[in-house]
């Protein structure tokens, strides 16, 4: 599954390129509790079709039936859809409302509605995003009239007085060292959630039985693979051999990027044994090895089975992708250490 945004935007250029009338919903501002998070976007078309979401799916159909349906019988000529300068519409500004509009009590959701963005500007921005380029989009709110700039680092959507600037980037990837059955359930569950997967394993054995498409497979050696994969803040490395040989050289090429999460499988006594020796003979210290993960996953659920396991890990990587600072009692450690489980026996081959 592809990054939503891009999704979105590329629905919206090929209407408007189509000559289709189209507006562009953003988030800009939330007031308490919100459904989705500011800079979100939606696309809808002047027949009612919607690709993105701003909502729960409430707010979506109100926007639905302004835009659409009150000028389903006008001929052709949409008198009722807005043209020209964008506008601010609210939702949930009183209790009722946001019972209405399925928004938690309190809460307000403020959108701005670019009507009948440009095609052509659309296209530009897609291309760029295509590439695997950062890019702010800058609208100016007095005619709608929008342009493109690259963007060093990615950055919160900000709305003034006088123009929208919401900073687009390419898709979150991870980098899998491992092509086994855990690394196929991780990569489905990576896709879906808008990442985009590359696996490498130098394993003939491994790489012949791969059987999830949309992944690209590579079979250079991990330490090489990591260095040539450039990781910035949108990259996760996991590593899921359980070979010392494979995953320490590349957990260390790992940990001298910038990527938002390292990590590596094995049990509390396997990780213990992996700083060990990353400590006696690659020269690290606790303080170097900080960033890295281990025993990777959120909670310990019991899991023994790899499409349980990458539910686990997939959990913690979106938690850290997204901000969220782990309770102590969530971490995997700290679970089993609370249940009394040894660190042995199958707990030597579960990423948990």
């Amino acid at each position: 599954m592809e990054n939503l945004d891009l999704v979105v935007l590329r629905a919206l250029r090929d209407w408007r390129l189509a000559g289709k009338r189209a507006l562009l919903a953003t988030v800009v501002r939330t007031w308490g509790s919100s459904p989705r998070p500011i800079g979100s976007i939606m696309a809808l078309r002047e027949d009612g079709t919607v690709v993105g979401s701003i909502s729960g799916g409430c707010i979506e159909d109100d926007l639905i039936y302004r835009y659409s349906q009150a000028y389903a019988d006008e001929g052709g000529n949409h008198p009722d859809m807005p043209m020209g300068a964008p506008g601010f519409l609210k939702y949930g500004i009183k209790a009722d409302e946001a019972h209405q509009f399925g928004l938690p009590c309190g809460g307000t959701l403020e959108l701005l509605l670019e009507y009948d963005p440009d095609g052509h500007d659309l296209a530009q921005l897609v291309t760029a995003l295509e590439a695997g380029k950062l890019m702010q989009r800058i609208v100016r709110l007095s005619d709608g009239k929008a342009r493109l700039q690259p963007a060093e680092q990615p950055s919160d959507l900000h709305v003034s007085e006088t123009e929208l600037v919401n900073t687009f980037g390419p898709e979150y990837r991870m980098l899998l060292i491992g092509a086994g059955q855990l690394a196929e359930y991780l990569s489905t569950m990576a896709m879906f959630n808008g990442f985009l997967v590359t696996v490498c394993d130098p394993r003939e054995e491994y790489r012949g039985s791969w059987s999830v498409p949309g992944v690209e497979l590579v079979s250079e050696m991990p330490d090489d693979v990591v260095r040539g994969f450039r990781a910035d803040r949108r990259t996760c490395i996991v590593t899921l051999t359980h070979d010392p040989k494979l995953d320490d050289l590349a957990l260390l090429e790992a940990l001298e990027t910038e990527a938002f999460y390292v990590g590596a499988i094995g049990s509390r006594s396997n990780n213990a044994l992996r700083r060990e020796r990353l400590i006696e003979y690659f020269d690290q210290t606790e303080e170097s090895l900080a960033r890295l993960r281990g025993p990777i996953g959120i909670y310990y659920i019991g899991s023994k089975t790899p499409p349980e396991i990458a539910v686990s890990i997939m959990a913690e990587v979106l938690a850290v992708k997204n901000g969220v600072v782990l309770p102590r009692d969530m971490e995997v450690a700290q679970a089993k250490n609370k249940t009394g489980i040894p660190s042995s026996g199958a707990d030597q081959f579960c990423a948990i």
